[in-house]
């Protein structure tokens, strides 16, 4: 899954709630686009732990990371686009998303502002040894499983605003198919170890049904490699 993503181009958190303007049409649940995917293998044998002998932590945060880098390179391809202008507010579609700092300030941010904050504070989790160990033999913290959470719903919301803002510049450049691709991957493994409320990801629940259901075999459209 890394090598196909690496063909691409170029606090305290309280929920978020607040309505966004009226809903636009979702582009990104037109069947030509939800039937593009990079692989079509079971995704849910993909995120099961994988044996009883690795250890649950050890396999959430490997995941976790993975997905840290996955979800930052993807938006990379389009955040050229997503500007103070263009993206004034973290929306995705009926929500604004706010930033809450360690003291549980609330700020409303642009969306560049907001995922530039959301990728600094899980590059300095994922790299802090004392929270995420690299070494054998040394202990996950008790608060482990608490910051995978917050992890996962800070990129879902990065996930949730690529699509509702940005769908039109990835099919642009071709990239529907790593980022369906990518969230169906990210949204069964969350499912699997209940690491985002389901409150939460419920704005993309059609899209989910959609991308999480295996694709008859007549209808794969896989993306070309270049």
């Amino acid at each position: 899954f890394i090598l196909l993503l690496g063909a691409l181009k170029k606090s305290k958190t309280k929920p978020n709630g607040k309505k966004a303007p009226a809903e636009e049409k979702k582009h990104y649940m037109e069947p030509e686009y939800t039937k593009v995917r990079v692989m079509d293998f079971d995704l849910k044998d993909l995120v099961a732990l994988p044996t009883k002998e690795i250890d649950l932590n050890e396999w959430l945060a490997s995941n976790t990371t993975t997905f840290f880098n996955l979800i930052n390179l993807q938006y990379s391809t389009i955040s050229e686009f997503c500007t103070g202008d263009t993206c004034q507010a973290m929306t995705a579609c009926n929500t604004i998303y706010y930033w809450y700092d360690e003291r549980g300030k609330k700020t409303k941010c642009t969306a560049p502002q907001y995922v530039d904050l959301v990728m600094t504070f899980v590059q300095k989790l994922v790299t802090d040894e004392d929270i995420f160990p690299t070494k054998y033999g040394k202990d996950f913290p008790n608060s482990f499983e608490s910051l995978v959470k917050k992890v996962c719903r800070y990129l879902f919301h990065v996930l949730a605003h690529i699509y509702w803002a940005h769908f039109k510049e990835t099919v642009a450049l071709e990239l529907q198919g790593h980022l369906n691709t990518l969230f169906a991957h990210f949204i069964v493994f969350v499912r699997e170890f209940n690491l985002v409320e389901p409150k939460e990801t419920c704005i993309m629940d059609d899209l989910s049904e959609v991308l999480c259901a295996p694709l008859p075999p007549h209808t794969h459209n896989h993306v070309t490699e270049r």
